[in-house]
């Protein structure tokens, strides 16, 4: 972050609470730009679903990291994104960088939207989440030794929120990413039954892949205290994108910010040094983020 911004932009993270939005707002902190974390539970709130609460959110706010709750891709974010872009136009907001996922025909019309604003917008189009395995609704999976998700056999090239990160902290902080669309993905893309054995290995101990029917999945996460209402957006995703359009891997991370992303087994490895797949381990949060 060595070209980091001498202007002290304010940057407003809407969502900020979560996998990618906290890790933005560290660097952010540590680099000394001021940020305001905002959502339906922070100090500064920002509902999706209360578009009164989003005005005040933008009050001394230049630049903001927009992350969609629960999915871009779930019917009335188009409207809400729309929404969002009359207000970041009305208040001559300087950058946006919007966080998307691949292979979703709405989320992309969502990107279409603020990339066309007339508000410089950056977009990350992010493939899976390595720390959906650490940091959200499969730690528990993993912790007891079965991975069982509708995915069959297909491969994904998961990748590590920190590298998300760095590429927004970029974005929002340094020229030249303006109108730029990052497909982030890790370098390899890996099955679910892949997943578990690198899981495995690092962590001594077996652990297996079962795939199971979407309503199976369903039932087993609400049975284990997921909210339905974030277990249906993810069961959509199950049914709707992990048929093999976004196996392939892409190079956003190396294209923005000049190095290459981080490998699945780096993040395995690091995560269970750390213990927090151990049977008392904690974790560092949750989120329904999994691009």
């Amino acid at each position: 972050m060595d070209a980091m911004n001498d202007n002290h932009d304010t940057v407003l993270l809407i969502g900020g609470g979560g996998k990618t939005g906290r890790r933005v707002a560290a660097r952010l902190t540590a680099a000394g730009v001021p940020n305001s974390l905002a959502s339906r539970s922070s100090e500064v709130t920002f509902d999706w679903n209360d578009s009164s609460t989003w005005d005040a959110a933008f009050d001394g706010v230049t630049k903001a990291y927009v992350t969609y709750y629960p999915d871009l891709a779930i019917p009335g974010a188009t409207d809400a994104i729309e929404a969002l872009r009359r207000l970041a136009v009305e208040r001559e907001v300087a950058h946006l960088v919007l966080l998307s996922g691949r292979g979703e025909p709405a989320a992309q019309r969502c990107e279409q939207i603020l990339l066309t604003s007339g508000v410089p917008t950056t977009v990350v189009r992010c493939s899976w989440f390595a720390q959906n395995f650490s940091e959200d609704f499969l730690t528990d999976f993993v912790r007891k030794g079965t991975i069982a998700l509708p995915a069959g056999d297909v491969a994904e090239p998961f990748v590590d929120a920190d590298d998300i990160a760095d590429v927004v902290v970029a974005a929002l902080t340094q020229p030249g990413h303006a109108g730029r669309v990052y497909e982030l993905t890790g370098p390899q893309a890996l099955t679910f039954a892949e997943v578990a054995a690198e899981l495995s290995t690092v962590t001594g101990r077996g652990i297996d892949y079962v795939s199971v029917t979407v309503d199976e999945f369903a039932a087993e996460a609400i049975a284990g205290g997921l909210p339905a209402e974030e277990v249906e957006p993810l069961a959509e995703l199950f049914t709707s994108i992990l048929d093999g359009r976004n196996s392939a891997v892409q190079y956003g991370v190396q294209e923005a910010l000049g190095r290459p992303a981080r490998s699945f087994s780096d993040y395995a490895a690091t995560v269970a040094a750390s213990g927090a797949w151990t049977l008392d381990g904690g974790v560092a949060g949750s989120s329904t983020e999994v691009a």
